[in-house]
């Protein structure tokens, strides 16, 4: 299997809310040599998002970027909502900065997450 195919399939394992099997293949695919894409890292950290797995959401957002890979709309708000889910508000609110010092306009479902996050947060009046 290629990228395309492990890419799918995780994307599958994200909708499925099964996020070890998304985290395995993730594994799997570097082990065989296949190199993930923002697709790939996007599709398992919403996997992680869905799993209730915040840590590791964020750890998956810092290996991309050390491997090179940028992240983008989808993988940052992932990881937004990830943070809304975990209770991180200040980390939400840290990744929308980065998001848009890296040129990166947020969309409707950045924006719902950050609110919900602050909602949850306390921070209602800044």
């Amino acid at each position: 299997p290629d990228v395309f195919h492990y890419s799918a399939v995780i994307s599958k394992c994200a909708k499925a809310r099964n996020w070890r099997k998304a985290l395995s293949l993730l594994k799997r695919m570097q082990s065989q040599g296949v190199v993930a894409n923002v697709i790939t890292y996007s599709a398992a950290i919403s996997a992680c998002e869905k799993g209730g797995r915040t840590d590791t959401a964020l750890d998956l957002l810092t290996e991309m970027k050390g491997r090179g890979i940028e992240p983008n709309v989808i993988t940052y708000s992932a990881a937004i909502s990830s943070c809304e889910k975990g209770g991180r508000t200040e980390t939400a609110l840290d990744l929308l900065a980065e998001m848009r010092r890296q040129g990166l306009a947020p969309n409707v479902i950045t924006y719902n997450a950050v609110i919900s996050a602050c909602e949850k947060g306390g921070r209602t009046g800044t």
